[in-house]
């Protein structure tokens, strides 16, 4: 391979040292091989690492344990650059913030953080913003003592009355919450603990009546909806609905306007919506619209009616006005059609309008109507490339609209939007301490050529003080691509790190999203689940080809979904890359979907396919990641996973790593970081989280300054 020349000044001084080589030159760790035959469809696939699943084993902790000594071993000469990163971004965070307040019920909320703390802290103001404020909660004060902690708790938290509050609580990181209760006039917790929980649940109007969802212990399926009465033993807790579809997840929430509570039964292809009278927690739930393959709707209540977003009969949904009553499609009144070329994401009800939040052509368009649907006028965004969203809008009679906003190189901002004079005021904007200029940055929407003649938007950002030739600069390409979820370009300032050294950031919004429309979600799941990593390809080979990277210095990056991503065009594609990370990756697809006692199998038959298909199981098993691992040159490789990750399971990205490490023939170096004291979203906290982020950018920086 030639001595790579030309490189830029900004990564010379981030090259491991011969010190630090030296203090790596060892063994990475090698699990035992202990093969399992797995047989299906007549094809017999051989697991040598099958017994890594089992994390009260000993052996599995050590070598875990292994890996992360191994891979502070390497990166050992990157210590510095990681303190200095990690002071970076914390230093870019203020110390003291607060989120713009939201009004409910004649209380102002606030999510506020104060100096040096990890957690926030949530208060309400009676009447106004500026009045004394009153603690709902304190997170430092409950994270005491505990290596990981997550809360759930809001306005929604509190009791129509205003004087209890219901907070759900997870310190291990495996989302199994316990819901507790504080009476908000004395300050005393309640006697009250509900156990083994979800994060989700709702009050009835009487203020004493608490609705609540329970999973399966094993599958972590929200599966079971219970009522809980104050001041009542929780073990005599009333059942008051199962969902037994296996492929179905239930919740539960409560309408805008106060009346109705909600249970609904959701999954890929299919939603069901139960109501009840929330002045009569009693009483029994009534279907609205009864399950339906390929119906999926989300609904409201507006004084006589339902508006359902639906998507019968219209693939980008549609939003229709139903009467309580009766509400079948036959009595349905239309307000918006479904349109081929526009995706009606979200709507919120506002005193005589309704917000519209839908995408056109790859972007966020928000528009106000009328309650009959009339077109009124569209909110003018900024940028080439960015995101808007509805904001938090609790009160239904307000005229005032909170959204949101962020682009590439404008921070994440919170406007109110006055529906009569059509002026906004921004309410908020993300601090970036130490007087961040966004001149200084440049963004960029481009649309790549994908093999088969589609093409796919990429946004793009980078430092224009560096200079606007790019065609030597490395480039880290962010990709997903599943579950209909759109990766939108986001202001990220811990990404300033990367673009201040010389890297180009890339969002590459590859079919599996719904950037494009529902089609663009089709088209990347199930048997066209190839398109995703085509698409992430040829975005890449695009990039480099039109001056925007070095083609020497291209990384790939995904998490979850996208870290199955990020395995597939690995394999299909290893020389393309100079490096990867692979964050909580879903790479071992047919050995999972195979499994339905693992969390999320059965709810997701239809986002991947049901391998028991011989059909699927072939289709799957040629781009697991997992299954295709090849005797080849890898590019250098950093994973990431949570021990007690719920989502994707610990033991799947162990396993790659150690079949990587068994079959590459490189010398490129393969990681894995594994947060033993977290979950899928890494650890708590508003700092101590960006340790990690930190660790992989060091790894980036390092690998892009490499000679070859």
């Amino acid at each position: 391979m030639r001595p790579r020349t030309c490189l830029p000044a900004l990564l010379v001084g981030v090259m491991m040292t011969n010190t630090a080589a030296e203090t790596a030159a060892q063994e990475p760790p090698r699990p035992r091989a202990n093969p399992v035959e797995l047989e299906n469809h007549g094809v017999t696939r051989i697991d040598e690492y099958y017994w890594l699943r089992n994390r009260e084993d000993p052996a599995v902790i050590a070598h875990l344990e292994a890996e992360n000594a191994w891979t502070r071993s390497k990166l050992a000469g990157t210590e510095e650059l990681q303190e200095r990163i990690y002071e970076e971004i914390t230093g870019r965070i203020p110390q003291q913030d607060a989120s713009a307040p939201v009004r409910l019920r004649g209380w102002w909320y606030q999510v506020r953080y104060e100096e040096e703390q990890e957690y926030p802290v949530h208060v309400r103001m009676k009447g106004s913003p500026d009045a004394p404020a009153e603690l709902l909660l304190d997170g430092n004060v409950r994270a005491e003592g505990h290596d990981f902690y997550s809360a759930s708790v809001g306005p929604r938290g509190v009791t129509d009355d205003g004087r209890y509050l219901a907070v759900a609580e997870d310190t291990v990181g495996r989302r199994m919450y316990t819901i507790r209760f504080r009476d908000l006039e004395s300050g005393l917790w309640l006697p009250d603990e509900i156990p083994s929980t979800t994060s989700n649940f709702a009050w009835a109007a009487d203020s004493r009546t608490l609705f609540y969802v329970k999973q399966d212990p094993e599958t972590l399926r929200w599966d079971r909806v219970y009522r809980h009465r104050l001041g009542s033993d929780p073990a005599e807790d009333v059942l008051v609905f199962e969902e037994s579809d296996e492929t179905f997840s239930c919740w539960v929430g409560r309408s805008k306007s106060g009346r109705y509570l909600w249970i609904g039964s959701s999954q890929t292809l299919a939603t069901e919506i139960r109501f009840l009278d929330a002045f009569q927690p009693d009483g029994e739930f009534r279907v609205i619209l009864p399950r339906q393959r390929d119906h999926e709707y989300s609904v409201e209540h507006d004084g006589d009616a339902w508006l359902l977003r639906t998507n019968l009969e219209a693939e980008n949904f549609r939003l229709v006005r139903a009467p309580i009553d009766d509400p079948r499609p036959e009595n349905w009144s239309e307000i918006i059609p479904g349109r081929e070329e526009v995706l009606l994401e979200d709507f919120e009800l506002v005193r005589d309008a309704i917000a519209v939040q839908e995408r056109r052509d790859g972007l966020v368009k928000l528009r106000m109507l009328d309650r009959s649907g009339s077109l009124d006028h569209e909110i003018v965004l900024d940028d080439e490339t960015y995101v808007a969203w509805l904001g938090t809008n609790l009160e239904p009679d307000s005229r005032v609209l909170r959204y949101g906003y962020s682009s590439l190189t404008t921070p994440t901002s919170q406007y109110d939007y006055d529906l009569d004079t059509r002026t906004r005021v921004l309410v908020k904007r993300t601090e970036v301490v130490g007087g961040y200029d966004s001149s200084h940055y440049a963004s960029r929407r481009i649309r790549a050529p994908a093999r088969d003649g589609e093409m796919v938007p990429v946004s793009i950002v980078y430092n224009r003080e560096l200079g606007d030739d790019l065609s030597e600069r490395p480039l880290l390409l962010y990709g997903y691509g599943s579950y209909g979820a759109s990766m939108d370009a986001w202001f990220d300032a811990t990404r300033l790190s990367l673009l201040d050294r010389g890297f180009v950031y890339a969002i590459a919004h590859i079919r599996g999203g719904e950037e494009l429309g529902r089609r663009w979600y089709e088209e990347g799941k199930l048997l066209r689940k190839k398109n995703t990593f085509n698409d992430f390809i040829d975005s890449a080979e695009h990039l480099v080809s039109s001056g925007f990277a070095a083609p020497d210095r291209l990384f790939a990056m995904g998490g979850s979904a996208g870290g199955l991503l990020v395995g597939a065009v690995l394999n299909q594609r290893p020389e393309l890359w100079k490096g990867a990370i692979a964050a909580v990756p879903f790479v071992d697809v047919v050995t999972t979907m195979l499994d339905p006692s693992i969390p999320l199998t059965t709810s997701e038959y239809d986002e991947w396919g049901n391998p028991e298909d011989p059909e699927y199981f072939e289709y799957m098993l040629s781009y697991s990641p997992y299954d295709n691992v090849k005797e080849t040159e890898y590019p250098a490789l950093l994973v990431t996973t949570g021990l007690h990750d719920s989502q994707v399971q610990y033991w799947e990205p162990a396993k790659w790593v150690a079949r990587l490490r068994d079959r590459a023939t490189g010398d490129e170096p393969i990681l894995l970081h594994v947060n033993m004291d977290a979950g899928h979203g890494g650890k708590s906290g508003r700092f101590r989280r960006f340790r990690e982020t930190a660790l992989m950018y060091a790894f980036l920086l390092t690998v892009a300054a490499e000679t070859s």
